[in-house]
């Protein structure tokens, strides 16, 4: 943990808040870009993610204990908090009615290839959740395997067998559309 992380913490828990706000700030923006991401990309969802993964921290910042470093800790809860947030949404979902169900509204059917960007992050949203959460810290934010291990409690060696799970999915997922870049 970094000295600078120390003095926030025993900052926080005395009460200060301009510490609260620097904890915040310094953190911020990367639990709010890994929530972003298992949000599926919905900003509004991630903003809840990261609202509610600070305020479950400075709740429980008597407990950490400095084992690994305060980002660490901070993204396990983000990731907990929004895989927990997204299987309430998926169980909501489930029990809607898919607009594909409902009766044609509209007289145009749409013909149209979604588009790459589109087709892409509904395949990252369809993997199984271990290999998506990897795909989604390693490739899309940055994350080492070996930090990807500490947030998760797993070795990093299974951080790589679930990427590459998770990239062999996604190649077949996405396959037909290789033809329309290859040139």
């Amino acid at each position: 943990m970094t000295v600078t992380d120390r003095l926030l913490i025993d900052g926080v828990l005395a009460g200060d808040p301009r510490a609260e706000r620097a904890l915040y700030e310094t953190h911020v923006d990367r639990v709010f870009r890994l929530c972003y991401r298992l949000a599926g990309g919905d900003p509004d969802r991630a903003q809840d993610f990261t609202q509610e993964t600070f305020v479950k921290a400075f709740d429980k910042l008597r407990e950490f204990r400095g084992d690994a470093a305060l980002s660490t800790w901070l993204h396990s809860i983000a990731v907990s908090i929004s895989l927990y947030g997204m299987r309430r949404v998926m169980r909501w979902n489930e029990r809607e009615t898919a607009l594909e169900d409902a009766p044609q509204l509209a007289t145009n059917e749409r013909h149209a290839e979604p588009d790459l960007k589109d087709r892409l992050r509904t395949a990252v949203g369809e993997l199984p959740e271990p290999y998506r959460v990897v795909f989604v810290m390693y490739d899309m934010e940055g994350y080492t395997h070996e930090e990807i291990g500490a947030v998760l409690d797993m070795p990093a060696g299974t951080s790589k067998a679930r990427l590459s799970r998770a990239r062999a999915r996604l190649r077949e997922a996405l396959a037909e559309l290789a033809g329309e870049w290859a040139s």
